[in-house]
This record gives structure tokens, C-alpha cells and sequence, in this order.
């Protein structure tokens, strides 16, 4: 027992290998592909959605612009109407007309 020496094997040198070799090796390999790949689609992902967005932002500030052009348009017919339906305008419009106040018999009141 105490007469036979154990064989050490001897320490090999590492071979140098170059360090775009190793990084292929490791991020080609089955654990570092789907790695890659995750982190691929994930910036796609991210890249599509935020231009989406901004798509949506221009779509939005538009509709803003339309309801708030309708909004102007709105108000400006109101005066219209309202001028129109002034007292004033439709005594006007009578005299041009030639009509007369109704009679009782012609007014019909609706409850």
C-alpha cells in the first residue's frame, strides 16, 4: 500500500483560444441560442410597440384637432340660428312675407 506512488497526470497548458471563438462557442451553443433569440424578439417587440404608439399619439392629436374645429363650427352656427330666430329677424322676414299674426281659431296648442 504504502509502496506504490499514484500517477499524477501532468497539467496541460490551455490552448489559447481566440476570444471571438469562445464568444461564438458559447452564444451559438444550445443554451446561449435560445438566449440570443429571446432577447432578439424582445427588441423587435419593444421597437414595434413603441411605434405603434406613436402612430396612435398622431391618429389621437388629430381627432383632437377635428372635435375641436367642430367644436368652433358648432358655436358658429348657434349664432347663426340664434340670429335668425331673433325676434327682430322674424318681423323682418313677416313685413317681407306679408303674413299676419294667426288668428285663435288657426293656433293649435299641443299638450
Amino acid at each position: 500500500m504504502f509502496g506504490k506512488k499514484k500517477s499524477v497526470s501532468p497539467v496541460r497548458p490551455r490552448e489559447k483560444v481566440k476570444f471571438s471563438v469562445r464568444i461564438k462557442s458559447i452564444l451559438l451553443s444550445a443554451h446561449g441560442f435560445p438566449i440570443i433569440l429571446t432577447i432578439g424578439m424582445m427588441a423587435v417587440l419593444f421597437v414595434l410597440f413603441r411605434m405603434k404608439s406613436v402612430e396612435i399619439d398622431y391618429k389621437f392629436v388629430e381627432i383632437k384637432k377635428q372635435i375641436e374645429k367642430s367644436l368652433l363650427t358648432q358655436k358658429d352656427l348657434k349664432a347663426k340660428q340664434a340670429k335668425f330666430l331673433s325676434v327682430k329677424n322674424l318681423r323682418e322676414l313677416a313685413k317681407k312675407h306679408n303674413f299676419s299674426q294667426p288668428k285663435e281659431n288657426q293656433i293649435i296648442v299641443i299638450p
